[in-house]
C-alpha cells in the first residue's frame, strides 16, 4: 500500500498549526466530556442512576456464548443474515473534568505496566493445568448445553449492520478512546474504554466499595429488569478468572465472582452476569433503529481500581469467549473494525466502531490485509498478532535479526496490534535501530537529550513545515503499512516533537499501539484470520 504522504525521497512533512494545539500549547490536552445525561430516546431510555453481590480473581479459559437479538424481522435466511450485519458503536476519546496537564510519561509508564500484565498471562497461561476447568468432559457437556438454550434466532435479525461513535480524548495522560454504550432495562448511558488487549467487558456497580471517579452514576442491577446473576455453579462461572485459592461454592443461588487484572494495579473484581445491551442497528438502506442485545456476558464490578477515571468501564474486542465481539459474532459475522479519530480532535469530532461487513472499507482503494496469527502454545488467545518482517525508515529497510519478531519459547515474542496500549513498542533490538535510524537521519532540527523516556525529542520551535524520515513495517506476507508524521512523531508541546515508540525486552512482544493507528480503517476479519488497514480521515466516516 502507498502512504499518500509517503515520498520517494523518504522523507515526510507535515504542517504544524498552532490553532491544533491546546491553550497549554500541547496536542495532550484533555478535553471536555460530553453530557451524561442524553437518551437514545427520551420515551424509552433514562440516564444511569446507581447492586450485585461478590467475591474475587485471574485466568480466562475458553468457550462459547450466544447473545439474543430482538424486535426484528423473521423472515431472513439465518445464513445469508449472518454476513450482512454490521454494529456500528460510537467511539470517544475519553475526557475529564479533572485539573491537571496530561503527561506523557505517565500514559507511557501505563503503557509498560500493561506489556508486564500481558507477559504474565501469556505465562500464567503457560503454567496452567493441561486439564483445566472448561476442558473437563462432564464441565464441556454442561458448557455445550447452555449454548444450545441460548443459541440465539438468528432468523430474527434484520440485514444491515451495528454502528456506534467513537472519540478520542488525551485527558489524564491514559491515552484511551472510548464509546457510548446503553444496558440494562431500561437503557442507561454509560462510557467505557475500548480495548481489544482483554475480553471481560465490566461496568462499575452499585454498591460499589471501592471504586474510581466516573462522568455519571454508577450502573444499578437493582434497576434494571433484564439483570440476571450467574450462579457459581453455571458452567459458565468456569469462563472468568476464580479467586485465589478458590473459594467454595455453597449454594444454588450463590454468585460467580470474577477478579481481573490489567497492570499498574489496576483491576476490577465483582459478579460475573447477564445483560441486556442496546445498540444502534442500520439496515442496508441507511435507516436505524435501536435494538437488544441480550444475556450478554458482563462483570458487575463492586471493587475496581486504575486508571480507568472518567469512563464507567469496558468494552473487552478481545479474540476470547468473553470478548463483546465474540459475543455477538453469530449476528454480524466475525469481522469489526474501528476508526481511531486524531488524538487532538475537537471533542465534537466522532468516528465509528463498526460490527459486521463495511462494504465501503472493502471497497477502498488502499486498502491492505496482512493475516493474523496464534500465538505460541495460545491457540484461542486474547491478542490479535502480526508477523512483522522488517522496518523501513527513510527509504531504507533496517538489518533488524529475523528472530526479533518471532515468538519465544516461553510462549512471549511477537507483535500484536492493540487499541489500548497508547504508543508503540518493538523488542530490541529492534527498538534500538528504529531510534538510531531516525537520530542518524534527522540533522535539520536540534535535538533535547534531557526529556524523560521518549527518545529521540526535537526542538522545532518556529518550524512551519516539519519534514522528517519515512516510517513503514512490512509484513512477513509482503503487506506494508505506510505511516503519517503525525502517527509516529508526538507534539508534547508546541516546541518538542519526540519519537512516539519505546522499547521491551526481547522476551516480551512488540505492539502497535493506538496512537499510530489513528486516522487509519482497521478492521479485524476473523473469519479469514487477517488484519486490514486503509488510511482514511476518521473524521468523516
Amino acid at each position: 500500500m502507498k502512504s499518500p504522504v509517503a515520498s520517494s525521497s523518504g522523507i515526510h512533512s507535515h504542517n504544524l498549526n498552532p490553532s491544533n494545539l491546546n491553550s497549554n500549547g500541547s496536542f495532550l490536552a484533555g478535553m471536555q466530556m460530553p453530557d451524561h445525561s442524553y437518551d437514545i430516546n427520551p420515551n424509552s431510555l433514562t440516564s444511569s442512576t446507581t447492586g450485585c453481590t461478590l467475591s474475587s480473581s485471574p485466568n480466562e479459559e475458553e468457550s462459547e456464548q450466544r447473545v439474543v437479538f430482538n424486535d426484528v424481522e423473521r423472515d431472513q435466511n439465518p445464513r445469508n443474515l449472518a454476513k450482512e450485519h454490521i454494529v456500528k458503536l460510537p467511539l470517544r476519546h475519553r475526557t475529564s473534568r479533572h485539573e491537571g496537564k496530561p503527561s506523557v510519561v505517565e500514559y507511557t509508564l501505563r503503557d509498560l505496566n500493561r506489556i508486564h500484565t500481558f507477559q504474565r498471562r501469556i505465562t500464567e497461561k503457560r503454567n496452567q493445568n493441561a486439564v483445566s476447568r472448561v476442558l473437563n468432559h462432564g464441565h464441556r457437556h454442561l458448557l455445550e448445553e447452555k449454548r444450545a438454550e441460548n443459541e440465539p434466532d438468528v432468523s430474527s435479525v434484520l440485514p444491515g449492520h451495528l454502528m456506534g461513535s467513537l472519540k478520542s480524548g488525551v485527558s489524564l495522560g491514559s491515552g484511551e478512546y472510548f464509546m457510548d454504550v446503553f444496558v440494562g432495562t431500561p437503557p442507561k448511558h454509560f462510557l467505557l474504554i475500548l480495548d481489544t488487549g482483554s475480553d471481560l467487558n465490566w461496568i462499575q456497580c452499585t454498591p460499589c466499595y471501592d471504586c474510581f471517579e466516573q462522568e455519571g452514576p454508577h450502573y444499578d442491577p437493582k434497576g434494571s429488569s433484564s439483570f440476571k446473576n450467574i450462579s457459581c455453579h453455571d458452567p459458565r462461572c468456569a469462563l472468568v478468572s476464580s479467586p485465589d485459592p478458590p473459594q467454595p461454592c455453597k449454594g444454588q443461588d450463590q454468585s460467580c465472582p470474577y477478579f481481573y487484572w490489567y497492570g499498574d494495579s489496576s483491576n476490577t473484581t465483582g459478579d460475573f452476569a447477564l445483560e441486556t445491551f442496546t445498540v444502534n442497528l442500520t439496515a442496508p438502506n441507511g435507516t436505524s433503529e435501536f435494538k437488544k442485545v441480550e444475556n450478554l456476558m458482563f462483570g458487575c464490578g463492586h471493587w475496581n481500581r486504575g486508571l480507568f477515571h472518567g469512563a464507567s468501564g469496558l468494552l473487552g474486542l478481545g479474540r476470547g469467549p468473553l470478548s463483546f465481539s465474540s459475543q455477538i459474532q453469530s449476528l454480524y459475522g466475525h469481522s469489526f473494525s474501528y476508526c481511531l479519530v486524531e488524538r487532538n480532535s475537537d471533542p465534537s469530532v466522532s468516528s465509528k466502531l463498526i460490527f459486521g461487513e463495511d462494504k465501503k472499507l472493502l471497497a477502498h482503494p488502499e486498502l491492505n490485509f496482512t493475516k493474523l496469527v496464534n500465538g505460541k502454545e495460545n491457540p484461542v488467545d486474547t491478542f490479535y498478532y502480526v508477523e512483522v518482517k522488517s522496518i523501513t525508515v527513510g527509504g531504507e529497510t533496517l538489518n533488524i535479526p529475523e528472530e526479533t519478531w518471532g515468538f519465544t519459547e516461553d510462549g512471549g515474542g511477537g507483535t500484536i496490534i492493540d487499541s489500548g496500549t497508547t504508543l508503540s513498542y518493538f523488542a530490541e533490538p529492534a527498538y534500538e535501530l528504529i531510534k538510531d535510524a531516525f537520530t542518524k537521519r534527522i540533522k535539520n532540527y536540534p535535538l533535547i537529550s534531557d526529556f524523560p523516556i521518549l527518545k529521540p525529542c526535537y526542538n522545532v520551535s518556529g518550524v512551519d513545515k516539519l519534514e522528517m524520515p519515512s516510517f513503514r513495517i512490512q509484513f512477513k506476507d509482503g503487506a506494508e503499512w505506510n505511516f503519517p508524521i503525525q502517527n509516529y512523531f508526538i507534539w508534547v508541546d508546541q516546541e518538542v516533537v519526540c519519537l512516539a515508540m519505546l522499547g521491551t525486552k526481547r522476551t516480551a512482544f512488540s505492539i502497535i499501539g493506538n496512537y499510530q493507528q489513528q486516522n487509519f480503517h482497521v478492521l479485524y476479519d476473523m473469519k479469514k484470520s487477517r488484519l486490514g488497514f486503509a488510511p482514511t480521515r476518521c473524521a468523516e466516516v
